[in-house]
This record gives structure tokens, C-alpha cells and sequence, in this order.
């Protein structure tokens, strides 16, 4: 199971693909806070309720500050679709690999519907302007998710 990240570590680099197939890394961010949300899989329901919401609240996000990124095991194509299909705002980006996951912490054993199987872990991690993570919290709820972050960082 790949460690959980704690507020004060360094929030992993990564340069992934987004929707379009473009890189994306986490440095383009630097000065900027963002929210990297991690989920397991575009166009099903959880996943789509969460970026909606997502997508709802990001002016006021932006207004305080906070880019959001979006990241699953997902292909650049069905992120575009996802993207396409749903009116998405937010950065959704592709790991395949599953490394960025693991790096995060978001990947490993979960419990579904009683058993123990292995996946993506719902989780979302804040990292501030220096790279430095602020806050990470796992295995969230995808509704009401995004109104408690709200809620949690005081916006």
C-alpha cells in the first residue's frame, strides 16, 4: 500500500496528459495553491457528481486562490469525453500507470461492498504555493465532498 501523504511533506511532481494530451505538472502551478483530487474513473456516477461540483464551485475556488486538478487511471480520450460530455472546468489529467496515484497515496487496498479489493482510494490533497501539502484526506465521499472542502479551508 503506498504511504499517505502528511500536511508540511513535498507534494510529488508529476507531469501528466490532460484531456487534450498536453502535459500538465505541477510545477506550472507554483505560486498558485491547487487541490489535486484524485478519483476512479471518468463518466461513472460518484466521479461525475464529484467533478460537477467541482466544476460549480470553481470561480469561487479561483477567487480564493485554488486551481483544481483532476486526476484518474483514465486515457486522454475519456477524459475529453468525461470533459465533453459533463461541461467540465476543471483539469482532468490521465495516469494510466498509476504512479502519480501511488505517489499520492491514492491507490492501494479499499474496502467495496464488504471486501477488500485494490483501486483508486477517493482522496484530495491541498498544496499550497511551495509544493508543500497543507492537507490530504482520504477514502471522501464523493457528494457534499467538495462543499466540506469549502467548509474545511474557510472560503
Amino acid at each position: 500500500m503506498s504511504e499517505r501523504l502528511q500536511p508540511g511533506d513535498t507534494a510529488p511532481a508529476f507531469t501528466l496528459p490532460d484531456a487534450d494530451g498536453k502535459p500538465v505538472s505541477l510545477a506550472d502551478y507554483a505560486g498558485r495553491k491547487v487541490i489535486v483530487y484524485f478519483y476512479p474513473a471518468a463518466l461513472t456516477p460518484g466521479c461525475t457528481k464529484q467533478a460537477c461540483d467541482f466544476t460549480d464551485n470553481l470561480d469561487l475556488l479561483a477567487q480564493h486562490g485554488y486551481d483544481v486538478v483532476g486526476i484518474s487511471p483514465d486515457k486522454p480520450e475519456k477524459l475529453a469525453r468525461f470533459r465533453d460530455k459533463e461541461s467540465l472546468k476543471v483539469t482532468l489529467l490521465g495516469d494510466p500507470g498509476k504512479e502519480i496515484l501511488q505517489a499520492y497515496g491514492a491507490f492501494g487496498e479499499k474496502k467495496m461492498y464488504g471486501k477488500t479489493v485494490t483501486g483508486v482510494i477517493r482522496s484530495t490533497v491541498v498544496v499550497d504555493e511551495q509544493g508543500k501539502v497543507e492537507r490530504a484526506l482520504y477514502n471522501v465521499r464523493a457528494t457534499g465532498h467538495v462543499a466540506k472542502i469549502i467548509k474545511d479551508l474557510g472560503l
